[in-house]
């Protein structure tokens, strides 16, 4: 284990490591059942209710899809455009980026707790002049009232993780996702019975259904087709690609420099290297692959998962880590109605512990300077209230690029940056199209 993770160089060892493992399967097992309901309809939000519902692609078709979005990006990693984006990104960026993130993936702790509730703003109401009152359809989110059960476990799940957080215990988030589903339990919100699933046989059955979907009669062979619809085509798998390479690369950056996995030398041999030489090229590709080969077998985009922030705040620091956490995905194929009684109360405490942890990054942008500000600010919060990683980068190099206009500095805006600030337009204004 240690030659070849080389786990003393990073400051970790091999408990810590199956510790980091374990919370980060723990803090994303959710996706277990949520996926394949998703999937029922066809996919992830995107992939479902967009390309599917809405532009009326077969699924086979958007499986497609997807598969040449995983080529186009191997093909921009292997070229190395990735890492030029990547260098072209300024620090003050970066550092929002990861400050951004960190927003974000409190806010999906927020949420997965059931702290927050979302209705009517009743301060806008309509009232007709027969006193009738139309309710207006402005959403607005609002603090839930502490009357449930699920509630009540998930501040007691925050209370036991900062406690431990605090008093420095090893494996704190760890223990509180344990310790908290065990409280859940007593209270109602945990059923401890384990009910038996439909086996693995029918699983590899409907493996057997959408395995190679996507180069099918009903998928690529059919996807070019239709002349007509060729422009939309490259426009979804464009819309595919750009989205999955700028949330791989803000989580990687938001992730990775926040804790030191990519490290000044690692930066240097980004920069400098030729062919994968560094942690984070070799991260790019596993990402690009993964894509393509989760087409393959029938799943919407395969990509770097936020959530696993929560393995890296409890310590982890070498592919270890995601060795156990492969290894407990493969497990839960016969144990799903086990993992299956951890609540979102229990993980949600994690992800805000590890987002208030990212938020160190805003110490290093210069807020009282708005020509770093303003940028910073935008890809920040469109990053949270988005929901979307990679539109918080998009506001962030749109009003970088704003600024450096105004100021007469267009010069000083890295040609990579242009075109990647010129391609989100395009991206917005062919969403708005379709």
């Amino acid at each position: 284990m240690e030659k070849f993770f080389k786990l003393k160089e990073h400051g970790t060892n091999v408990s810590t490591e199956i510790v980091a493992g374990l919370t980060t399967f723990f803090a994303m097992a959710y996706i277990i059942f949520v996926n394949p309901q998703m999937l029922t309809m066809t996919g992830n939000a995107f992939f479902t209710f967009t390309v599917c519902f809405s532009l009326n692609f077969s699924w086979e078709q958007a499986l497609a899809m997807v598969f040449l979005c995983g080529i186009i990006n191997v093909i921009i990693t292997v070229t190395k455009l990735r890492k030029l984006i990547i260098k072209s990104i300024p620090e003050s960026l970066q550092n929002a980026i990861g400050g951004g993130i960190g927003i974000f993936i409190a806010y999906i702790g927020i949420k997965n707790a059931g702290l927050l509730e979302f209705t009517s703003d009743p301060g806008k109401n309509i009232v007709l002049g027969d006193g009738t009152v139309i309710a207006d359809s402005s959403i607005v989110p609002g603090l839930v009232k502490f009357n449930n059960a699920g509630v009540i476990l998930a501040l007691i799940g925050i209370v036991i993780t900062f406690v431990l957080l605090v008093l420095k215990v090893k494996g704190a988030i760890f223990i509180s996702i344990v310790a908290t589903t065990i409280i859940g339990i007593p209270m109602g919100v945990v059923d401890p019975s384990i009910q038996t699933t439909s086996g693995l046989s029918e699983s590899f059955n409907d493996l057997g259904q959408t395995f190679g979907a996507a180069f099918g009669s009903n998928g690529l062979l059919s996807l070019f087709s239709d002349a007509s619809k060729i422009p939309l085509v490259l426009m979804t798998i464009f819309a595919f690609s750009l989205s999955d390479t700028f949330d791989t690369i803000g989580t990687f950056i938001g992730t990775g420099k926040r804790t030191g996995i990519f490290d000044a030398a690692d930066e240097k041999a980004l920069q400098e290297g030729t062919g994968f030489k560094s942690k984070m090229d070799k991260a790019l590709f596993a990402d690009s692959i993964a894509t393509s080969i989760g087409a393959i077998l029938g799943t919407s985009n395969t990509t770097t998962y936020v959530e696993s922030a929560a393995g890296i705040g409890a310590g982890g620091r070498t592919g270890l880590t995601s060795v156990v956490t492969a290894l407990l995905f493969l497990v839960s194929m016969f144990l799903a109605p086990i993992v299956g009684i951890v609540p979102p109360q229990a993980t949600a405490p994690a992800l805000i512990a590890v987002g208030i942890m990212m938020l160190a990054s805003f110490k290093d942008v210069h807020w009282s300077d708005l020509d770093d500000a303003i940028p910073a600010f935008f890809a920040a919060i469109f990053m949270a209230f988005c929901y979307s990683i990679s539109y918080g980068i998009a506001g962030g190099f749109i009003f970088y690029c704003i600024v450096k206009i105004v100021k007469g500095q267009a010069k000083d805006i890295h040609p990579v940056l242009w075109v990647a600030t010129a391609l989100f337009i395009a991206n917005f204004v062919i969403l708005a199209l379709i």
